[in-house]
């Protein structure tokens, strides 16, 4: 620097991390299931949160359990591919984490129907997602293979919930227009932020 000239630096690439290179869209999927796995089972805390302490709601709660076992099985799995492929989670899980479960106890604390209602509701969405996503991958078997399956187990869910009498909770169309809106929402704020 002696001759007043700025000495360049030539910047070497750093070493990719270990795991599995991913495409950004691949890392959004990844970001923003497993938001959406973890915002599925801090909605039914909260719905057995209400549930489980009412009685007559005995074979509510076991479905939701079952529901819930299955929710918590497809977290641990986006657990696993976030760190196997060091995907940075969504900066959002703190907001998430309330706003499930407040999500869950407020429609059980309507009734069992719209306990219901947010499960046809959400799953209807989630079912959607995951159409979406299935048609978009091509080269990750493994994701692929993933969404597929835990699509089958959403879709189950809805089936389950419609059969359950979802539709029959107080002012449903109203109901699951807004949690419908909420969850596209969270869905495309979780694969940004």
């Amino acid at each position: 620097m002696a001759d007043g000239k700025i000495k360049r630096v030539e910047r070497k690439a750093r070493p990719q991390a270990p795991g599995i290179p991913l495409s950004r869209d691949q890392e959004a999927m990844i970001r923003v299931d497993h938001a959406g796995e973890y915002g599925a089972v801090r909605i039914y805390e909260g719905q057995l949160a209400v549930l489980g302490a009412r009685k007559g709601s005995e074979q509510a709660v076991r479905d939701i359990r079952e529901m819930a076992a299955q929710e918590d099985h497809h977290l641990k799995t986006f657990d696993r591919l976030v760190n196997e492929r060091r995907v940075r989670p969504t900066a959002l899980e703190p907001v998430w984490r309330v706003a499930g479960f407040a999500l869950g106890a407020a429609t059980a604390l309507l009734g069992e129907k719209a306990a219901m209602a947010c499960t046809a509701a959400v799953e209807e969405v989630i079912d959607e997602h995951y159409a979406g996503q299935i048609a978009r991958i091509e080269d990750d078997p493994e994701l692929k293979d993933t969404v597929e399956r835990f699509r089958a187990d959403e879709i189950a869910h809805k089936e389950h919930a419609l059969a359950s009498g979802a539709e029959e909770a107080p002012a449903y169309p109203l109901l699951s227009g807004a949690i419908k809106a909420g969850c596209r929402l969270a869905i495309k704020l979780s694969e940004k932020i």
